[in-house]
């Protein structure tokens, strides 16, 4: 295409520009190969790049960091869904449906500006810690669990997790695609805080992980006796997630917002 694709910078998990997770949403006009996606995604150096081809009623979706194509993805596709309402693709009460490699993802525009996305929920066991894992995060969980993707480590104190500098190039040895950590909230109107660090996927902290959610949701709701909750993830940008625990499914809930509107030439 002579005009290039439209490639929008648009903030996820946020309440207003420069807060939650920035995601990269590209419109695709055909299918490209992985390798151009692939050096679109590290040009992009965002966590994630979200790549978008409709698809008669459904849109493919895929994600990638700037070092690899993941399996599930929260915040880009928080991001695309919000690309397509804003843009006029969808209409605003359509729903947007995504076939993903995690299979059919859907988001609906709910009150206020949220954005409601039907997710796979994850269920994590207890494993045992890696030798190192004091000494990497500079604590000892009181509970360290493995769910689909993530390691998950439990800690008794909010500020804890606020404090955390832990040895990313330790935890890049693990294997794991990232290691959540979370603990009870110490504020009102919110259940649980967590951080998420995946440095083998070239990302060291993610602001606001959707993904990590699908975890955190279904463990902090088996803790606390109820499936509605609301969790905040303390990175420097940080961001809110509601959640609902339904069975086999987590509904994720956030804010987007675009931030900047550009077009990719070398298509």
């Amino acid at each position: 295409m002579s005009d290039g694709l439209s490639l929008h910078l648009i903030d996820a998990f946020a309440d207003g520009p420069f807060t939650g997770n920035p995601a990269a949403v590209v419109f695709l006009d055909h299918g490209r190969p992985d390798r151009w996606m692939q050096q679109l995604a590290m040009e992009m150096n965002q966590a994630e790049t979200a790549f978008l081809l409709p698809r008669a009623d459904v849109f493919s979706l895929l994600w990638m960091t700037p070092m690899s194509e993941v399996d599930l993805c929260g915040h880009a596709t928080l991001a695309s869904a919000h690309y397509l309402w804003s843009e006029g693709v969808l209409g605003p009460d359509g729903t947007a449906r995504f076939h993903t490699r995690s299979g059919l993802l859907t988001a609906r525009r709910t009150d206020g500006g949220w954005i409601a996305m039907d997710f796979p929920a994850i269920r994590s066991r207890a494993v045992p810690p890696p030798d190192d894992i004091t000494m990497a995060l500079g604590v000892t969980p009181r509970e360290v669990l493995q769910g689909d993707y993530d390691l998950l480590c439990v800690v008794d104190r909010a500020g804890v997790v606020r404090g955390l500098s832990p040895d990313l190039a330790a935890i890049a040895k693990w294997d794991v695609r990232g290691v959540i950590v979370t603990a009870p909230a110490d504020q009102g109107g919110i259940d649980f805080l967590s951080r998420f660090f995946a440095p083998a996927l070239g990302v060291p902290e993610d602001p606001v992980t959707g993904s990590a959610h699908c975890a955190l949701a279904v463990y902090w709701a088996e803790r606390l006796g109820r499936n509605e909750l609301a969790g905040y993830q303390a990175s420097r940008r940080g961001g809110m997630v509601r959640c609902v625990v339904q069975g086999e499914r987590v509904v994720l809930s956030g804010k987007a917002v675009t931030v900047v509107r550009g077009i990719v030439t070398a298509t």
